[in-house]
């Protein structure tokens, strides 16, 4: 029987590429974005690939529509045998003019997500006794970065919640990981100017941007039966950032 991926945020980006990643592997493909639209090339993309693939419309933020989410999914496939937890966005300032409202979004959508998807995915995974689950931390999380107050809070975060799933739900066959990735070329960073991408440069051992597939790679790795064994763990794909 086909097993099921379901990735939130995957309409683009890093999400479209583990989405299109996985379906190369054989996985049918949830598709979650705030709308259908959003995620709709994406998933013509993973069905060029000879799988199926829906888009599910939610605000992962939400208890409420991750249920109704998770609930019509697993009616639609039957299973949910890997989550990846890739939802996320930024609002950077430094802390002391940080709005309580750019503090209160980042952490509701990085971190509660998380809690949401992990919470109503994992029961589904505990009754099948087995399931991967992914989840996109950041450099941010692992060592700070100046004007991410809200970002690495809710990153570091995810870090925590990786590991205390991993040991509450590894007896019952369900690894949990994550990765944390370093600057990675997406329409985020074309937006910087070239003082500021040369100072990101000149922090990386391998001199370059990573690419959202070098991210997706890792991901399917983590997601496989290649890493059976491996659960709790935070790999970082930066390039050689923190060296």
């Amino acid at each position: 029987m086909s097993k099921t991926a379901i990735i939130t945020g995957s309409g683009r980006g890093i999400g479209a590429a583990i989405a299109k990643r996985l379906a190369k592997d054989g996985f049918n493909i949830v598709i979650n974005e705030l709308s259908e639209e959003a995620g709709q090339q994406t998933a013509e993309e993973c069905r060029a690939l000879g799988v199926k693939a829906e888009v599910y419309a939610a605000d992962v933020s939400d208890y409420a529509q991750c249920e109704e989410m998770v609930k019509k999914a697993k009616e639609e496939f039957g299973t949910l045998d890997v989550l990846v937890n890739n939802a996320g966005i930024t609002r950077d300032g430094l802390l002391l003019r940080m709005s309580e409202e750019n503090y209160d979004a980042v952490i509701r959508i990085n971190q509660k997500s998380v809690f949401n998807m992990t919470k109503l995915v994992g029961a589904i995974m505990l009754r099948q006794k087995s399931g991967s689950i992914v989840n996109l931390a950041s450099v941010a999380g692992l060592y700070g970065n100046a004007g991410q107050m809200n970002y690495s809070a809710s990153k570091g975060a995810v870090i925590a919640m990786t590991k205390t799933a991993a040991k509450e739900l590894g007896s019952r066959g369900i690894r949990v990981n994550a990765v944390a990735p370093g600057f990675i070329q997406t329409p985020m960073t074309d937006k910087l100017t070239d003082e500021q991408k040369n100072a990101i440069l000149g922090q990386i051992a391998m001199k370059r941007y990573g690419q959202p597939e070098e991210i997706a790679n890792v991901v399917a790795f983590l997601c496989g039966e290649n890493s059976s064994y491996v659960t709790g763990q935070i790999i970082e794909i930066s390039g050689g950032l923190s060296m």
